[in-house]
């Protein structure tokens, strides 16, 4: 947007265009608010009836994301192109996973059953202090 130093006639005009300038400023740093989204680590189960958890995964990565964040499932991602049959590779998986879980401000626990996946997941949070938020399979937040 282009603040203009003159009125329409031509004249120096500071006040108007400092009111101008401080307005366009405001509603950048409103929009760049408005934009930010914090990253959020979606631990669920993944082994067992996979085809369920995959699809409850992917509908609390959705819940994440209507709620304003990033949603990190790793466990949607490296079963893409890794065998969690393989111990070596699942190994490998679970440490991605734990890089990412540092890169994400908050963990977002779903559902009742907590595998031991989640359990270590929820333990390397907790040591690092991170925010742990608790969701029922409804994707309603339980009281912890």
């Amino acid at each position: 947007m282009g603040i203009d130093k003159f009125n329409s006639e031509g004249y120096y005009d500071p006040t108007t265009y400092t009111a101008l300038t401080n307005v366009h400023r405001d509603e950048m740093a409103a929009d760049k608010k408005a934009a930010y989204r914090p990253l959020v680590y979606i631990c669920s189960p993944y082994a067992g009836d996979i085809a369920r958890n995959v699809k409850n995964a992917r509908k609390y990565s959705r819940f994440a994301f209507e709620q304003n964040t990033i949603p990190v499932a790793a466990h949607l991602l490296f079963p893409q192109f890794m065998d969690d049959d393989n111990p070596a590779e699942r190994e490998a998986a679970m440490h991605f996973n734990y890089v990412l879980l540092g890169k994400c401000e908050e963990l977002w626990v779903f559902g009742d059953t907590i595998s031991n996946g989640m359990a270590h997941e929820i333990g390397i949070a907790k040591k690092r202090r991170q925010k742990i938020r608790y969701f029922s399979e409804e994707c309603k937040e339980a009281a912890q």
